[in-house]
């Protein structure tokens, strides 16, 4: 099954729900492993201003963006896409 075919499966709702999910999941990684914004920025080949907006909802991250984000902080974006949805489906972590 392609990702249009899961996408237009999925309501928008919980498209956002999984979204915000990731966001936080990636938030709390680079609090896990006490690195500041400016560090996972500089790791990550992005501004601060880029991963501020991210982490505040402001902007929908890019594939690019994530997994820039996930290479620095040393997990894999499959797994936390997973955990993202799982949450969302049975409303938990």
């Amino acid at each position: 099954m392609g990702f249009s075919a899961i996408r237009s499966s999925m309501s928008d709702k919980l498209v956002e729900v999984i979204h915000s999910n990731v966001i936080r999941l990636l938030r709390e990684e680079r609090l896990k492993r006490r690195i500041s914004i400016t560090a996972l920025a500089e790791r990550a080949g992005l501004s601060q201003a880029m991963v501020s907006f991210v982490e505040s909802e402001s902007r929908k991250p890019t594939l690019d963006t994530l997994l820039r984000l996930t290479r620095a902080l040393k997990v894999d974006l499959a797994t936390i896409i997973r955990r993202a949805t799982q949450a969302a489906l049975h409303g938990r972590d």
